[in-house]
């Protein structure tokens, strides 16, 4: 084998080598700019949050007249509170079963109709 024939294999070999770093890095700088994307869109629906007292109610819960009051609220007038709410979404939750079970002609639980 020539002389020069290692010099073109040598070539051949750092030629080819750099070719892939470049593709990794384009494929590296790619992904990159893809998850810095997602960061900002994620970081601007956080930054147009509504705020807790214009969608406190949505789910059929009691409105939350102050943040943070159930640190000086009683025990009993938080579980009261805690209870009613939790029995205002199970009937949502009932309400919404029975719809849809009445939309698709699908036969109905007797305890969700209250016949029980």
């Amino acid at each position: 084998m020539p002389w020069w024939s290692w010099i073109l294999l040598w070539v051949a070999l750092i030629a080819v080598s750099l070719l892939c770093y470049v593709l990794l890095g384009v494929r590296l700088f790619r992904k990159f700019m893809a998850t810095v994307r997602e960061l900002s869109e994620a970081g601007e629906a956080l930054g147009h949050r509504p705020h807790l007292r214009e969608h406190a109610d949505d789910d059929g819960g009691a409105p939350a007249d102050v943040f943070g009051a159930a640190v000086f609220a009683s025990p009993e007038q938080m579980r009261h509170d805690y209870v009613t709410a939790k029995a205002s979404r199970r009937e949502v939750r009932r309400q919404k079963r029975v719809k849809r079970k009445a939309e698709r002609g699908q036969p109905q639980s007797l305890h969700d109709i209250e016949f029980s």
